[in-house]
């Protein structure tokens, strides 16, 4: 359909970058000592095990407004980029640890679904251009946040967490990588308010490009001690509106409420 062309490119732009699993950069007072070491050098801290990030990542019912469940294998597949200072942020963009990690466990939150604006319609043939647009726009516009959990020896975290802060910073033009065996373009990186929960956190949104189309993600890593947790949210309805969106405050809430 003619009508549908638009939105269909803006959809499949979008689309496209549904497998890229993701943050303005800031840095909150540290609770700790920041070194994450004892006197003898040694690590001060150990780091948690799968089974105790198990515990601790979001389940269902955590979240109000949400259905949480496990995460798609689509978008847990690397994405790959020559660039050494970009790496740390590719990583985090396909839900991989930024450095090496001793245990991960992963989430995907959904917005629960209103009801559709065409449930009523008996045919998306019989509605007028703009109302279909519309209408698709609206059925879509929900967040999809997916979570992941790694924990680290000693300041493992800590490290992990300024690699990305500094991938943000000199990533900022863009960069081009691999996923899957297809290019993928970020087109550019720019810096985003942080929630400021736990010990430290940075923030971005990150426009990727494909046949000319742009579209947004906006992502957000927080330390809790020797934990991170990485969040990236993309909602295809915002992004064919072209309207702002942002990580899913209520995501975050719930599962830094865990990590407590």
């Amino acid at each position: 359909m003619k009508r549908s062309s638009g939105v269909r490119l803006r959809a499949g732009a979008a689309v496209s970058v549904l497998s890229l699993a993701l943050v303005t950069g800031c840095s909150e007072g540290s609770k700790d000592s920041g070194d994450g070491r004892g006197a003898d050098g040694k690590p001060a801290v150990k780091a948690l095990g799968t089974a105790e990030l198990k515990s601790l990542v979001i389940a269902d019912g955590d979240v109000p407004g949400f259905d949480v469940g496990p995460v798609p294998a689509g978008r847990t597949k690397p994405l790959t980029t020559d660039s050494a200072e970009c790496r740390p942020l590719a990583r985090v963009l396909s839900m991989q640890p930024p450095a090496g990690t001793a245990a991960q466990a992963d989430r995907m939150a959904t917005e629960k679904r209103a009801k559709d604006p065409t449930d009523d319609a008996t045919s998306l043939d019989d509605m007028a251009d703009g109302k279909f647009a519309d209408a698709v726009n609206k059925s879509m516009d929900r967040d999809v946040t997916s979570v992941s959990l790694f924990s680290y020896d000693g300041d493992g975290a800590k490290r992990a967490l300024d690699a990305v802060s500094s991938a943000v910073k000199a990533c900022a033009g863009g960069f081009s990588g691999k996923q899957a065996g297809t290019t993928a373009k970020i087109a550019r990186v720019t810096r985003s308010r942080p929630t400021a929960t736990g010990d430290e956190s940075v923030a971005f949104e990150v426009v990727t490009e494909s046949d000319g189309e742009k579209a947004p993600l906006h992502g957000e890593v927080v330390r809790h001690g020797n934990t991170l947790a990485s969040y990236y949210t993309i909602n295809l309805g915002a992004m064919m509106a072209k309207k702002p969106y942002a990580v899913s405050a209520a995501v975050v809430k719930a599962q830094s409420a865990k990590l407590k």
